[in-house]
């Protein structure tokens, strides 16, 4: 039909791809389309053959790989067979709708099938405690889910019958609607695009091939895993429709608070009161660990929040890598409920030191002279 070079009728670059390709067609047969070229709609129906012998040969590779190498007479439309549209080409309405079932989807004739659909995916919550996130566990969950009905092997129909190819469509899942110049498809209305209809469905699912169950699982949960972890478990999802492959079962970690420890990546965190002796004069504690408790030994003149690494006494990353520390930071005690004796002697101990605050409190006397020297700038 046309000696037009193909690219040219389509408005593209010769090493466009496929989907460039459907978007330029696309693009073209509506700008021809008979209900917006009222004027003159036999040159547009004539444009619009144009593009789609354009089409049909640039989106075959086969097609296409011929023409870039021979041109026109590598692919010889005007031979029996070929893209052409002569006599027997059909109508403007058959073609369109062709088209758009082409590139926009669509069971084609009555040697179609029903499509089967996978199965959607789940999602659990599990709480674990730190202890079971760093160690690692097992746990049995129990889930509702949709199963693949066992009575009737997910087809839906009573045991002994089977579903019938649909006779609206055909068994495609489709039909097809006439409106002026347009051919659409759509889902077939009686089937709902499955392609088979149930006369005597089965007792146990209904007709649908899936029934609600609750299913235990035993989830295995690595050592090291931590807050926002999943775990997936493949094909442990809801059964897919019409026999298709089930989903998958995500199970989200969420891990616990815990009462003495707080974690930070592969390192654990933890806050150890001292008396105000210890801090002063030093000495040894025993602290915990998740692995037992382990002898922690404070210097003397330790101030409040001294943090203390312990090398090897965190948590092993779930994704490889080294294992992480303990963190102890000290926070030095207030005592309270104090004796009238423990008073006077506190007393007593602030007075033999008030003289001498460089040396027994340098913290304190370096605050007092910076806020001395803060308000005598200020009378300046």
């Amino acid at each position: 039909m046309s000696k037009r070079d193909y690219y040219e009728i389509l408005g593209i670059s010769r090493d466009a791809n496929e989907a460039a390709i459907k978007k330029a067609f696309k693009r073209l047969a509506m700008k021809h389309h008979p209900d917006r070229n009222t004027d003159d709609a036999e040159a547009a129906e004539e444009k619009f053959k144009e593009g789609k012998e354009a089409y049909d040969i640039l989106s075959d590779a086969q097609k296409r790989a011929a023409y870039d190498q021979y041109g026109h007479a590598g692919v010889d439309t005007s031979a029996g067979g070929g893209p052409g549209y002569g006599a027997g080409a059909g109508n403007f309405s058959d073609i369109f709708g062709d088209v758009f079932g082409d590139i926009f989807g669509g069971s084609g004739g009555a040697g179609g099938h029903s499509r089967s659909y996978r199965g959607s995916d789940l999602r659990y919550n599990m709480e674990l405690s730190l202890e079971e996130a760093v160690a690692g566990t097992t746990i049995k969950i129990k889930i509702p889910t949709l199963v693949g009905c066992k009575t009737c092997n997910g087809s839906g129909a009573k045991k002994g019958s089977s579903p019938t190819t649909c006779t609206t469509c055909g068994g495609t899942g489709q039909v097809r609607i006439q409106q002026g110049f347009f051919s659409v498809q759509q889902t077939c209305p009686h089937c709902h695009g499955q392609g088979k209809t149930i006369s005597d469905p089965c007792g146990d699912c209904h007709g649908q091939g899936r029934i609600e169950e609750r299913k235990t699982l035993s989830v295995k949960v690595p050592p090291g895993v931590d807050n926002g972890d999943r775990i997936r478990l493949s094909g442990e999802g809801e059964a897919g429709e019409n026999a298709g492959p089930p989903g998958d079962l995500y199970v989200q970690i969420h891990v616990k608070s815990h009462a003495i420890f707080e974690r930070d990546g592969s390192n654990l965190l933890c806050q150890v009161p001292i008396s105000v002796a210890t801090a002063a004069l030093g000495g040894d504690l025993e602290v915990p660990t998740l692995n037992g408790r382990v002898k922690l030994k404070i210097p003397g003149e330790t101030q409040t929040g001294k943090l203390f690494r312990l090398k090897g006494k965190g948590v092993k990353p779930v994704r490889g890598g080294m294992v992480g520390d303990l963190m102890c930071k000290v926070v030095i005690e207030t005592p309270v409920k104090l004796t009238s004796k423990q008073k006077d002697l506190l007393r007593e101990f602030e007075k033999s030191i008030h003289g001498d605050n460089k040396n027994h409190n340098p913290q304190g006397s370096n605050w007092v002279n910076g806020v001395k020297k803060f308000f005598d700038d200020m009378k300046l």
